[in-house]
């Protein structure tokens, strides 16, 4: 099974924007889908967003309009443009695979973005 790495994450400051990369070992065509978690200190964790091998999205109504998933097959690479970052955004963020079943699987290791002045 494909493993993912996310990598991008730093500190912002509200208003910032930031692009995280969730690279994956293998290719990540026919994967079903690829989404984007986070989890804030002290928080669940959240469904941010997610893109279908068919290039159908899904956002968090928190960040809808706001932030952008999208996926670059010949790169084996799911992108997560985030902009107007809020302080509430702060968290670290993970991006897993999604089959058809509903398994997960893949979890890469996060990338915390620190959203403060």
């Amino acid at each position: 099974q494909v493993q993912l790495v996310e990598s991008g994450g730093g500190v912002v400051h509200p208003g910032g924007s930031l692009t995280l990369s969730c690279a994956a070992s293998s290719s990540i065509f026919g994967i079903y889908a690829i989404n984007w978690y986070r989890q804030a200190p002290g928080k669940q964790r959240e469904l941010v967003a997610q893109i279908t091998d068919r290039g159908s999205t899904y956002y968090a109504n928190s960040v809808k309009g706001r932030f952008t998933i999208s996926r670059d097959n010949a790169k084996n690479t799911v992108y997560l443009e985030m902009s107007s970052l809020k302080p509430e955004d702060t968290a670290d963020y993970y991006c897993n695979a999604l089959q058809s079943d509903g398994n997960e699987y893949g979890w890469g290791q996060g990338t915390q973005v620190p959203v403060s002045s």
